[in-house]
């Protein structure tokens, strides 16, 4: 409740169902990924707040800004950097003739 600056959980039951309320009445029921894929979402000073409060573990999260409001987003890695040599067994040359047995 501290990140978000509520001082009661009551408070932040009745913001949270206006933000439910608001995204439903807005035709919010459909995946929004801005909000599933990032670490915050919000204001700017909102974003910069949850940012320096995470420490070393925001290191190399990015701060972008997407209409009118601001995400943390951890930077998008290729996927062949990180599993490239390990699917090489993969490759179409690499074919392996199965006997069938009736």
């Amino acid at each position: 409740m501290k990140l978000l600056n509520f001082k009661k959980m009551a408070n932040l039951a009745d913001a949270y169902r206006g933000w439910i309320e608001e995204a439903l009445g807005a035709g919010g029921r459909f995946r929004d990924g801005k909000r599933s894929e990032s670490i915050a979402v919000g204001s700017e000073s909102f974003v910069l707040m949850t940012k320096e409060k995470l420490g070393i573990r925001a290191k190399g999260r990015k701060l972008v800004g997407e209409d009118g409001s601001y995400v943390l987003r951890e930077s998008l890695a290729p996927y062949n950097s990180i599993l490239g040599h390990e699917n090489d067994v993969l490759r179409p040359e690499n074919i392996f003739l199965w006997k069938n047995n009736p």
